[in-house]
Parts: structure tokens; C-alpha cells; sequence
């Protein structure tokens, strides 16, 4: 099983009622928040104070749109508790984010209005 194929079976058993419908929108309309999973790393920001870490992601799919803030939030929590596992699924084998070996690992996150496409959209700088 590929790690989109389980991502899709994790997704259906966890199936709520979408906003607009069956249709996923390319776009999702202002004022939703739609929840996306992300293949998160950690970036090497700099050498300033010992060194120094951020966390960067690239945008997998959109997995489900939702009027209200807190539906995202619970559905994210519980995808996010799937995902987490390393033992099966598309994390297994995969190190945690604080490794140097790590290839990073897939995360959900709640977004409203417009999903970006990668975050952060500027590389931090430290002051």
C-alpha cells in the first residue's frame, strides 16, 4: 500500500459530512477551514547561537473542508493520532523531525481559507 493509498483509508474511516459536498474544492471558499496533511522537515536556519531549526512542509492533498473551526480541529486531532504511528502506515520507518536522518514525516494541519502550497513562505532569519 502506498502512503496516499493509506492516507485515503484513514481519511474514510474517519469520514465526516464535507461542506461543499462530495466534490473537493481546488479552492476552498473564504471564512472554511479546510484540513490538509503536509510531508513536514526541519530546515537548517542558521549558525546564530549554537544553531538553529525551523519546521518547513509541502502540501500532499487536502483531505476535507469544514464551515466550523472546531470540527476541523477535532477531525485533525484524530487523523494526526493515525498518522503519528511508526509502526504502520505512511510514517513507518520514517524518523521523527528532531532526527538529523530524518526525511520527514506526514502531519495534519488546519488551514483557513486558502491552503498554501508549502509553509513558511519566507525563510525565517534570526534577529
Amino acid at each position: 500500500m502506498t502512503e496516499n493509498d493509506y492516507i485515503d483509508t484513514i481519511i474514510q474511516e474517519n469520514q465526516e459530512s464535507p461542506f461543499f459536498g462530495d466534490e473537493q474544492p481546488a479552492i476552498p471558499k473564504a471564512g472554511s477551514f479546510s484540513v490538509a496533511v503536509y510531508l513536514v522537515d526541519r530546515a537548517y536556519g542558521g549558525n546564530e547561537e549554537g544553531g538553529w531549526w525551523y519546521d518547513c512542509g509541502e502540501l500532499v492533498r487536502i483531505v476535507q473542508t469544514f464551515r466550523r473551526k472546531q470540527r476541523a480541529y477535532e477531525y485533525v486531532r484524530r487523523l494526526n493520532r493515525r498518522l503519528r504511528s511508526r509502526r504502520f502506515g505512511p510514517n513507518a520507518g520514517r524518523r521523527e523531525i528532531s532526527s538529523v536522518l530524518s526525511e520527514g514525516e506526514y502531519q495534519a494541519q488546519v488551514c483557513e481559507g486558502a491552503v498554501a502550497s508549502s509553509f513558511p513562505e519566507r525563510r525565517p532569519y534570526y534577529e
